[in-house]
């Protein structure tokens, strides 16, 4: 599942990540296996604006995912379009069941909000979250993105963040990997 990884959500900070969640998507598409969009956009009135403050991410340009990503909309599992943090929508949540995932490979920008939020919903729905740390990155800078790995280790475990390389590993066969799996 590929979290919010769009043009608003670029910066100094994140950009870097591009390349890593790219490498990810074309590795797991050509293992077969399906791919999940999420894209954010901030509504007028939203607790983003009305608490925090922040506007951004509300043109169309901001919303569009990076332009390498584009090719893979059109055979994604789903596109998911969110104005939440978590993308383990309603609707997502319908096509997790109906598919019979258990496992879901989170990477995407930012770490500390829409990634780790993400986790958090769906190991508490009872799925089995996987974080590719190597393929998220937080706007708010490298301190903020371990942050929200430190917490992620205590609250769902340390062994279920991985790199693009260990997630290569497993497509390959080089290890097992869960059945009912989705990125």
């Amino acid at each position: 599942m590929v979290i919010d990884v769009q043009r608003g959500f670029v910066n100094r900070h994140s950009e870097h990540v591009v390349p890593q969640v790219v490498r990810l998507v074309e590795l797991w598409a050509a293992a077969g296996q399906p791919v999940v969009l999420a894209r954010f956009h901030n509504v007028p009135g939203s607790p983003y604006e009305r608490i925090s403050g922040w506007t951004r991410l509300r043109t169309a340009e901001e919303q569009a995912l990076v332009t390498e990503l584009e090719p893979f909309v059109e055979s994604a599992a789903m596109v998911v379009e969110k104005a939440v943090s978590s993308a383990l929508t309603e609707d997502l949540v319908h096509v997790v069941e109906e598919r019979g995932w258990t496992d879901l490979v989170l990477c995407g920008i930012d770490t500390d909000s829409c990634v780790y939020d993400t986790a958090i919903a769906a190991y508490h729905g009872g799925l089995r979250p996987w974080i590719v740390t190597d393929a998220c990155a937080s706007t708010g800078g490298p301190e903020v993105h371990e942050a929200a790995l430190l917490l992620a280790r205590r609250n769902i475990g340390s062994t279920q963040l991985l790199t693009v390389d260990q997630v290569e590993d497993r497509l390959a066969g080089q290890a097992p990997t869960a059945k009912g799996t989705c990125s």
